[in-house]
């Protein structure tokens, strides 16, 4: 019975306190407003400087409502500065952008009685003589005048979408008039964004394809030279074989959302960070960031994986990571070693002849370390190709 009355006070106590979560308004004493509500706060994702280099997190494919996406470029720019990102690529349809109908029904009072979108669905056939009449460039506008407000770069960019199994879709980036990349031929609009300067990155390039082979069209995109970088990681999808590509044909790899509802939805509320193609810069304007995308100085990020250039990756990881002897048996010169991870990277760690263990964000784990020996620590969440992880070998 005493258990009892002690847990109905208990709970009589906490809703008390509950009820007296409020505070009054600074503004109106008529107001009380409830203590759980706590101001929007961005969830910091910490990456150290590497070789002199910020680690700049960046999505390089991202869509809003004038494609096919489900919210604005402004909400972008605001859920990406929440999720922890520094740059944002805004890159929608070129060829699809399924909003623009419903678009001018909204505006019928603007626009003459009649008008319907064209167009606006150009994937698997050619636009008609009256082209795209929509301006491309605009949500490019509307996410730099909100990034402003963020410290957010905004990399201006279009996907170039055709159908995927025999062409692929392909971003452009730092474009500098999206409205000239179409054409009609889906070579020539890829030469239209190297015309005007952009890089132009292979998008998802298994997405519905059964394997990785090049079909014809990215033979000839690839062998004019028309392509500078590749998505290895998009959405939730993984695609080992184009690391060697990569590697091969000197581009620039990445990760990212492809994102079209919310980022929450995928990522946040699964307890997930975003797709982050991190890039190796001096500094994050337009100009440094082009540099260290033409110098491949790039990792793709992936709920918890990491891929790319080998160096690069055991560079990252002895950046984050601190090692520091604790103890050495005076018997037999084994020594007793701590590593502290000091980023919000999760570390996946096989020390020899043992299983795998994890090194969480911001924390230390032991190990032990034989006389004169340097510790060896393969990370397998890391990879830089088709099956290897990166073996470090770091001197104590």
């Amino acid at each position: 019975m005493k258990k009892l009355l002690f847990l109905a006070a208990a709970l009589s106590a906490a809703c008390a306190a509950s009820a007296q979560g409020y505070y009054t308004d600074a503004y109106n004493p008529d107001i009380t407003r409830h203590t759980g509500r706590i101001a929007a706060q961005r969830a910091e994702f910490i990456l150290p400087e590497v070789n002199g280099y910020n680690v700049y997190k960046a999505d390089l494919h991202t869509h809003s409502v004038y494609s096919d996406g489900d919210c604005t470029p402004e909400f972008r720019v605001r859920e990406a500065w929440y999720d922890g990102l520094d740059v944002l690529a805004i890159t929608e349809h070129v060829e699809y952008r399924r909003h623009e109908g419903k678009m001018l029904n909204f505006l019928k009072g603007y626009v003459p009685e009649g008008t319907e979108a064209i167009n606006n669905n150009i994937i698997r056939r050619s636009a008609d003589e009256r082209g795209i009449q929509s301006d491309l460039n605009l949500p490019v506008k509307l996410a730099r005048e909100t990034a402003r407000k963020y410290g957010l770069t905004i990399i201006p960019g279009a996907e170039i979408t055709r159908e995927p199994i025999a062409y692929g879709h392909y971003n452009a980036l730092f474009t500098t008039d999206n409205n000239s990349l179409y054409a009609t031929d889906a070579l020539q609009s890829l030469r239209n964004a190297k015309a005007q300067g952009a890089l132009v990155m292979h998008n998802h390039p298994g997405w519905r394809r059964k394997s990785l082979e090049h079909p014809e069209f990215e033979v000839k995109a690839y062998g004019e030279g028309l392509i500078d970088g590749i998505e290895i990681m998009n959405g939730a999808e993984f695609y080992p074989k184009a690391i060697a590509r990569a590697h091969a044909r000197k581009l620039f790899v990445s990760a990212n959302t492809d994102i079209h509802d919310a980022t929450a939805e995928t990522y946040r509320l699964q307890g997930h960070s975003r797709n982050m193609t991190l890039i190796f810069a001096r500094n994050n304007s337009l100009e440094a960031l082009r540099e260290a995308l033409e110098a491949r100085r790039t990792l793709a990020y992936s709920f918890g994986t990491i891929a790319g250039d080998e160096q690069l990756l055991k560079d990252l990881f002895t950046a984050s990571v601190r090692t520091k002897v604790l103890h050495t048996d005076p018997s037999n010169g084994r020594r007793t070693v701590s590593l502290t991870n000091g980023s919000s990277v999760e570390y996946v760690l096989r020390f020899p002849g043992q299983n795998p263990v994890v090194l969480k964000p911001f924390s230390t784990l032991m190990t032990t370390v034989g006389r004169d020996k340097p510790l060896d620590v393969t990370v397998e969440n890391m990879w830089y190709s088709e099956k290897d992880h990166p073996r470090i070998e770091i001197n104590l």
